[in-house]
């Protein structure tokens, strides 16, 4: 299977990812009036190629550098940068 990007590629998102598959990285215990709303613009980078098709986007706070979630997103909703 030929895929447009690679493990660890840094990636923008093109499109609001549906929140019913993100999962929030929190340390201890969910807290949801601190999850960061995930939304079109943020940056990440590729964790895996999931079995449909679709990548595992880790996405990361630009200001820390901390993971924040996990997406899957459709290659075609996502740009890669650098």
């Amino acid at each position: 299977m030929q895929t447009k990007f690679k493990r660890h590629q840094k990636v923008r998102l093109l499109l609001d990812p549906d929140l019913e598959y993100v999962e929030y990285h929190t340390e201890g215990s969910p807290d949801v009036q601190d999850q960061t709303p995930i939304k079109k613009g943020m940056v990440g980078k590729i964790n895996i190629l999931l079995p449909n098709g679709q990548y595992h986007v880790e996405i990361i706070d630009e200001k820390t550098g901390e993971t924040i979630a996990y997406v899957p997103m459709a290659e075609e909703h996502l740009e890669a940068i650098e």
